[in-house]
C-alpha cells in the first residue's frame, strides 16, 4: 500500500510529463482536418521509381479497359443501358445481364478514370519535378473522358460502327501516351540516347514504320469488325453495319485485315533478325520479339475465327492479342530511341562477327 505522500508524488509526477494540451483531448479523438490533410498534401513526394510504379498500374488500367469494352460488344450488351449515364434513368442498373455487364463497365472506366487523375497529380508531386510528365500525365484523365463522352454518344446513336471505330481508334491513342509516360517516367533524360537502342537512324525509322503498318492494321481490323457481327447489340435490336460492297463487305474486309497482319508479321521478323545482325540494344530486340511472338498468335487465332465463323470469345482473345501488339509495338518505338551521332556514324549497317565483335567500319 503507498503512503498518501508517495500518492501525492505520483499524481505530479503524471501532470508533469502529460503533453500541453493534452488534459482537453481525449484520447483517440486527434483528427484530420481540411487544414490537416493540405498540409499532408503538400509534403506529399513521389521518388523516381514510385512514380514509374504508379504510371505503370496507370498503363495496366487503361489496357484493361479496353478488354471489358470488347466483352460489352461481344455479349450484345452495347445498349444495355439505353440512356446514358444512368440506366433506365436510375443510379443503378436493373437485374438484366446486358444492363449489369454494360454498367460493370462504366463502374470499371470510372475506376479506370480515378487512376488515370492520380497518374496526373502525382506527377507534379514527384521529385526532381520533370516538366514532361506533367504534361503527358495530364493526357491520361483527359483521354478517359473523352472515352466517356464518347460513349454517352454511342448509346445516343445505336452503336454506329463509325462511331464505335472512333472509340476504340481513340483507346489505342490513350495507350500511346500512357506509353510514352511509363517511358519516360523510367528514364531520365539523355539516357535513352546513352543507352543506344538501335545502332542507326534508319533501324530507329523502320520500328517507327512498324509502328505505323500496325496502326493502319489495326484500322482495317475495326472496319471489318464493324462490317461483321458482333454489333454490340443483342436479339430484336437492329444496329447498322457498314455494307460498302454490299453482301461481301465482310468478306473483302477481312482479306485486307489479313493482308496487312501478314506484311507486318513478315516485316516485325525482318526487322527482328537486322536488329539481332547489328547488336542493337536488348530492350528494343525483346520488343520486336514479342511482337513477332504475338503476330504469330494472332494469325492463328483468326484463321480459326474465319472459319468457324466468327465465335464471339475467339473474337475477343483477338481484340485482347491486338492490344497487346499494340503495346509491344510502342514499347518497341520507344526502345528503339535515336542513335549519337557518332556512335550511328560508326556502326551503320557494320556486321558482327561471329565471336560477337563489331567490324569497324573505314572512315
Amino acid at each position: 500500500m503507498m503512503s498518501q505522500t508517495e500518492l501525492a508524488c505520483f499524481a505530479r509526477m503524471s501532470v508533469a510529463t502529460r503533453s500541453p494540451g493534452s488534459s482537453n483531448r481525449p484520447r483517440g479523438s486527434s483528427k484530420l482536418g481540411p487544414a490537416r490533410l493540405r498540409e499532408r498534401a503538400r509534403g506529399l513526394t513521389l521518388t523516381p521509381g514510385q512514380y514509374t510504379r504508379v504510371t505503370q498500374v496507370a498503363l495496366a488500367a487503361l489496357a484493361v479497359i479496353v478488354i471489358t469494352g470488347a466483352t460489352v460488344r461481344l455479349t450484345g450488351s452495347g445498349l444495355g443501358c439505353p440512356d446514358w449515364p444512368k440506366c433506365y434513368g436510375r443510379a443503378l442498373p436493373p437485374l438484366d445481364t446486358h444492363a449489369v455487364i454494360e454498367y460493370g463497365n462504366r463502374v470499371v472506366s470510372g475506376l479506370v478514370g480515378i487512376v488515370a487523375v492520380l497518374a496526373s497529380l502525382l506527377a507534379w508531386r514527384r521529385r526532381p519535378y520533370r516538366r514532361d510528365l506533367a504534361l503527358l500525365g495530364l493526357l491520361l484523365p483527359l483521354g478517359v473522358v473523352a472515352q466517356a463522352v464518347l460513349g454517352g454518344i454511342l448509346v445516343r446513336d445505336q452503336l454506329k460502327p463509325t462511331m464505335v471505330m472512333v472509340h476504340f481508334g481513340l483507346s489505342m491513342l490513350i495507350l500511346v501516351a500512357a506509353t510514352i509516360l511509363v517511358w519516360r517516367a523510367g528514364h531520365e533524360p539523355g539516357a535513352q540516347t546513352r543507352m543506344l537502342g538501335v545502332r542507326s537512324t534508319r533501324q530507329m525509322w523502320t520500328v517507327r514504320g512498324l509502328v505505323g503498318l500496325g496502326a493502319v492494321t489495326i484500322v482495317a481490323g475495326t472496319v471489318a469488325t464493324a462490317a461483321g457481327p458482333h454489333s454490340g447489340g443483342t436479339h430484336g435490336q437492329v444496329i447498322e453495319r457498314l455494307n460498302f460492297k454490299g453482301a461481301s463487305t465482310l468478306d473483302w474486309t477481312i482479306h485486307r485485315h489479313g493482308d496487312l497482319g501478314a506484311l507486318l508479321g513478315l516485316g516485325a521478323v525482318l526487322l527482328w533478325w537486322w536488329l539481332r545482325r547489328t547488336g542493337a540494344g536488348r530492350d528494343v530486340r525483346r520488343a520486336v520479339g514479342w511482337v513477332c511472338v504475338l503476330l504469330v498468335a494472332q494469325g492463328a487465332v483468326g484463321l480459326i475465327q474465319y472459319y468457324t465463323e466468327l465465335p464471339a470469345e475467339l473474337v475477343w482473345v483477338h481484340v485482347t492479342l491486338a492490344t497487346l501488339t499494340w503495346l509491344a509495338l510502342l514499347w518497341a518505338a520507344a526502345a528503339a530511341g535515336r542513335p549519337s551521332a557518332r556512335i550511328a556514324a560508326q556502326t551503320t549497317e557494320a556486321p558482327v562477327t561471329r565471336a560477337g565483335v563489331r567490324e569497324r567500319l573505314p572512315a
